[in-house]
């Protein structure tokens, strides 16, 4: 096994070979062409031309031209096979000096490297073994690879190597495209429902004068022209609202937010979320048109209701359950019940009972909600609604009639992550006047001294906001679900990283 100044130094000396190989073929004339046509992708040559015998190739004689990377090669004196790859896969090439004449066989083709990305023109055919293949008939470098790639077999095995170069990721592991064509598909059949369902698609802003719509920490930004300080937006919500007000009744956005927190397995600083509002609706009614969304997309996808993420099989063909936030705590902590809610003494003890660390300040309906997020949430595997949230976490759902210390919200949970929040939208102008001014007098300044009181969203308000649901879905921990990833890195092209830190 090479040591790490011998592998340092023969990385060095193939980046000084390939650098001098490139600077002959500039002496030659060699441009960087851009001249060059493909006619097909190596995925249809194999769908469409795969099942044919040796002898049906040689009568249609298909002619085709095809480009991609060099990732291996085999060399046999005056002829020569080589895998060409492109983005839907890989196809076996063969090259014959006498084919493509002595000097470009010897003097070029033999000379390029592993990685070096070639246009080839040539003929379909089979080998003695059966496999598809181009009988090259004309090759043409097209772009020079000045760096050695991954290992073909093992590719990138460094974690964070694999984020921080997601080309280098994608050219040596096959499966990743498909992770993002899936991720493609997948948000394409969310705008497919909703335009079918009658929505409007819209784009709020992005840049904020205030942040709202959330209670997470804003990225910071400054407008010149204007001299003020202003916000990458955390949440579209009150705008998306506003447009209610002025008269849209099914709208939707499909956009990036921005948050100033942690990053981790499931949260990413830059995230994409869908947010969808239904005027003279209610909650009720967007846990029904959440769960034929989901199903619409799993059904679509798979051809099947039921998919398996890590160790589980989730089913998607039978309802949803839905459990309210109380009843979820007393299923899943058997030491617990119901007078345990009775006051705020009583819940501290009794969170300090099963080792829930709560802060002295917090209310009963936090202090459940801590309850609920540590003991819970990792519990809900099948698609799970959970519902009756604490008005003091909910600034921005309306009051359930019934009960005034909880909201009708709910959130949908997979596989113990949350997936959609949602809610009926509180219209009251006067109480969310009352729950902002409330929130900003109760909040740890030192923590969330970006929350601002939104005058403008209360102005809004006052011209009246019809009865109006409302609903969020994470899309990247959506897509980490139903593509089966443990982390939404996977499914973020070029997820956030910390600077990177070379060693002296």
């Amino acid at each position: 096994m090479l040591k790490e100044k011998d592998l340092l130094n023969k990385i060095n000396n193939e980046k000084t070979i390939r650098k001098e190989k490139l600077i002959d073929m500039r002496n030659k004339g060699f441009s960087y062409p851009n001249n060059f046509t493909k006619t097909i992708n190596s995925r249809k040559i194999h769908m469409l031309y795969g099942h044919h015998t040796s002898e049906d190739l040689k009568k249609i004689n298909i002619e085709i031209s095809i480009a991609g990377r060099m990732i291996q090669r085999r060399i046999m004196g005056k002829a020569s096979f080589f895998i060409l790859k492109d983005i839907e896969g890989q196809v076996q090439i063969y090259v014959k000096e006498k084919t493509i004449e002595y000097e470009l066989y010897h003097n070029h083709f033999k000379k390029w490297d592993i990685g070096d990305i070639l246009g080839v023109h040539g003929f379909l055919f089979k080998t003695k073994t059966k496999e598809l293949s181009i009988y090259a008939t004309n090759l043409i470098i097209l772009t020079k690879s000045l760096r050695s790639l991954p290992d073909k077999f093992h590719g990138l095995s460094n974690q964070e190597k694999r984020y921080r170069q997601r080309y280098l990721d994608l050219i040596s592991n096959n499966q990743l495209y498909n992770i993002f064509k899936t991720r493609s598909n997948i948000i394409q059949l969310i705008r497919k429902f909703m335009l079918e369902n009658e929505f409007l698609e819209v784009e709020t802003p992005m840049l904020h004068n205030i942040p709202g719509g959330a209670s997470a920490r804003p990225f910071e930004t400054y407008h010149n022209e204007i001299n003020k300080k202003m916000y990458l937006r955390i949440a579209p919500e009150l705008y998306l609202k506003k447009l209610i007000v002025g008269g849209f009744e099914r709208i939707f956005e499909l956009n990036r937010n921005f948050r100033n927190e942690g990053v981790s397995s499931r949260h990413n600083p830059e995230f994409t979320m869908m947010e969808a509002y239904i005027a003279y609706s209610d909650y009720q009614y967007m846990m029904k048109f959440t769960e034929q969304l989901l199903k619409n997309i799993i059904n679509t996808l798979f051809q099947n209701n039921q998919i398996k993420y890590k160790e589980h099989d989730l089913n998607f063909e039978i309802p949803f359950s839905r459990l309210t936030m109380r009843e979820a705590i007393l299923k899943f902590n058997k030491n617990v019940c119901l007078s345990d809610f009775k006051d705020l003494k009583t819940i501290k003890q009794t969170s300090n009972n099963i080792g829930i660390k709560i802060d002295e300040k917090w209310s009963i309906g936090e202090i459940e909600n801590e309850i609920f997020e540590q003991t819970v949430e990792k519990n809900l595997i099948q698609p799970t609604f959970i519902t009756e949230y604490p008005v003091e976490i909910s600034p921005l759902a309306r009051r359930n009639n019934i009960n005034p210390n909880i909201t009708d919200r709910f959130e949908l949970f997979i596989s113990g992550y949350e997936i959609g929040n949602g809610f009926s939208e509180l219209n009251d102008a006067e109480d969310q006047k009352y729950r902002f001014l409330n929130q900003i007098k109760t909040i740890n300044k030192e923590k969330y001294e970006h929350i601002f009181y939104d005058a403008d969203y209360i102005e809004a308000l006052k011209y009246g906001l019809p009865p109006t649901s409302g609903l969020g879905i994470g899309i990247d921990r959506l897509i980490m679900i139903l593509t089966n990833q443990k982390s939404i890195r996977e499914v973020i092209l070029f997820p956030t990283l910390r600077p990177f830190l070379k060693q002296k």
